[in-house]
């Protein structure tokens, strides 16, 4: 019985996490549309690679290769973003403060 117990708790944490994930998206998404947050700022990128993390992280309950796939290609693509916005920031500060 014990078993039984920590297994269908593990899988409803894993669920709970995948849920966080798709909560993380669904923000993401709705703040660029509405102009709160921009597609240029790290934070965007952070925000989708915790997306991304967390609903690979809740596949663990239920995996699917396709969705696993595509949550590995969300999280290459924000920390190439994040590199890239992070980069560009710290050459514009530099570029700044040289006039």
């Amino acid at each position: 019985m014990f078993e039984f117990d920590a297994l269908f708790s593990s899988n409803m944490l894993l669920s709970a996490i995948g849920m966080v994930g798709f909560s993380l998206y669904v923000l993401n998404y709705t703040m660029l549309t509405a102009r709160r947050i921009s597609a240029d700022q790290p934070l965007y990128f952070i925000i989708n690679l915790s997306a991304a993390s967390f609903v690979l992280i809740g596949l663990l309950n239920a995996f699917n290769l396709a969705a696993a796939l595509i949550q590995v290609f969300w999280i290459c693509v924000s920390l190439v973003g994040f590199a890239m916005r992070t980069k560009s920031e710290g050459t514009s500060r530099k570029t700044l403060r040289t006039l």
